[in-house]
C-alpha cells in the first residue's frame, strides 16, 4: 500500500510538472505575463514575427486586419516578437526597439516577447517566421501554422475562415 501511495505521488508530480511546462506564458512589453493558452474560452491568434525581419512589416498589415475583423468577438490577437532579449544575440532587440517597431508600423494589437526567440517556435512546430498560429477556445492549436507571408496574397482570408469555424 505504501508503494502504491508513493507511486501515485510521483505520477501526480510528473503530471503537474508536464502541465506547467506545456503552458506558455509570455511577457508583455509592459512587463505583465500573459498565458496565451488560458484565455477563458476565446480563440487566440498569435502573429509570430520579429522586428528585424522585413516581412514582419507585411505581417502587421494582416494582423491588424484580422484584429479589426474580429473586434468585439471572442477572439484575442497578439504579436509575438521572437527578437532575443540577450544583448549578445545577433537578433537582439530591447523592449524600446520592439515598441518603436510596433509604433512605426501601426501595430494595433498587444506585443508579447518570446525572449529566447525560440520558445514559441518550438512549442508550435514553426520552422519559419513570420507565421500565424490559431489556438482554439480550449487553448490548443486548432490548425496547422500559417507560415510565410506573400505580400501579393492576403493570408488574412484563410486565417479568418479558420477563426470563423472556431466561433
Amino acid at each position: 500500500m505504501k508503494n502504491i501511495k508513493s507511486l501515485l505521488t510521483v505520477f501526480s508530480f510528473i503530471f503537474l510538472f508536464s502541465f506547467a511546462v506545456s503552458a506558455q506564458s509570455l511577457t508583455a512589453l509592459d512587463g505583465g505575463k500573459v498565458d496565451v493558452q488560458n484565455q477563458k474560452g476565446k480563440v487566440v491568434v498569435l502573429a509570430i514575427g520579429a522586428s528585424w525581419l522585413p516581412l514582419s512589416k507585411d505581417q502587421i498589415i494582416f494582423t491588424n486586419k484580422i484584429a479589426k475583423k474580429f473586434a468585439g468577438r471572442d477572439v484575442v490577437v497578439y504579436f509575438v516578437a521572437t527578437d532575443s532579449s540577450s544583448a549578445k544575440s545577433k537578433n537582439y532587440a530591447s523592449d524600446d526597439e520592439i515598441s518603436s517597431f510596433a509604433a512605426r508600423n501601426k501595430l494595433t494589437v498587444p506585443v508579447l516577447r518570446d525572449s529566447d526567440g525560440s520558445q514559441t517556435l518550438k512549442k508550435y512546430g514553426i520552422d519559419q517566421i513570420p507565421s500565424f498560429v490559431i489556438l482554439g477556445k480550449d487553448g490548443k492549436p486548432a490548425t496547422e501554422a500559417f507560415g510565410g507571408i506573400d505580400p501579393k496574397s492576403d493570408i488574412s482570408v484563410p486565417i479568418s475562415q479558420a477563426i470563423e469555424k472556431l466561433l
